[in-house]
């Protein structure tokens, strides 16, 4: 598997600076990057994509971490424990997801992005503000098991966690996308981690795909965490609704044959 043609490294590296880009803004980066290593690497094991995916954009989320907390400072009494838990989550996803069919990645994945974007549009002023639902240790509460949950999502799956990250913070915990999007960075890194601590040591990480996808990850990730704080919640929200948007349509078309 590591004797890529040197186009399908050049399509694989542009997938990957695009998905940087839209985890950094809002996530969901997965959805583009995993599309695009099935079909980069047709040979490769379900396991193999999946590690060489998480390879991959935990250098991107990283970068876009690092960038928020300078930009955004988000409270990290909240992140901390939040992420600490999800890579737990996230191994033990892992492990599940060396042996779930993969056939119900689409079916699963459809369904929760249409229950994301249809509340984000019929509440329009979701996001704008933070308006914390929860306080003291309820909120702290609510933040562990939004990121153990979704965390055993991402090692087991993985594509569309950021996005599912956000609406989490937003909907269920009352930020702003902006602040929600720097803690979900933070929390994704660690479930990106968390599933790599199963995926490489079992030596599915393909190297050299994954090292081109890390490079090009990184640089959308820097050039979206920078574009996500100059433009604000207000961007992030549209962001958000136009890639849940493309993504329902997308994977919504693959399971009714239409391409």
């Amino acid at each position: 598997m590591g004797d890529v043609a040197p186009h399908v490294l050049a399509l694989l590296a542009l997938a990957g600076f695009v998905a940087g880009w839209v985890d950094a803004v809002v996530g969901g980066g997965g959805l583009v990057q995993l599309p695009a290593l099935l079909l980069g690497m047709p040979g490769a094991t379900p396991a193999q994509v999946l590690a060489t995916n998480k390879f991959g954009s935990v250098w991107g989320t990283a970068t876009a971490s690092v960038t928020y907390y300078r930009r955004v400072r988000p409270d990290l009494r909240t992140a901390l424990p939040m992420a600490a838990v999800a890579y737990l989550g996230a191994i033990g996803g892992a492990l599940l997801g060396l042996h779930i069919p993969k056939s119900l990645f689409n079916p699963v994945i459809l369904v929760m992005l249409v229950v994301v974007g249809a509340y984000t549009l019929l509440k329009p002023s979701v996001g704008e503000l933070t308006r914390l639902r929860f306080s003291g240790a309820r909120h702290t509460t609510a933040a562990v098991l939004t990121g153990f949950v979704i965390g055993v999502y991402d090692g087991a799956l993985g594509p569309g966690t950021g996005s599912f990250l956000v609406f989490a913070l937003v909907g269920l915990l009352g930020y702003a996308f902006l602040e929600a999007s720097a803690k979900a960075k933070i929390t994704n890194l660690a479930t990106n981690l968390g599933a790599l601590t199963v995926f490489a040591p079992g030596g599915h990480v393909v190297w050299v795909v994954g090292g081109v996808m890390a490079v090009a990850n990184l640089l959308g990730g820097w050039v979206g965490a920078r574009t996500a704080v100059a433009r604000g919640s207000r961007f992030v929200r549209t962001v958000f609704v136009v890639v849940v948007g493309a993504f329902t349509l997308r994977i919504g078309g693959d399971l009714a044959g239409l391409w």
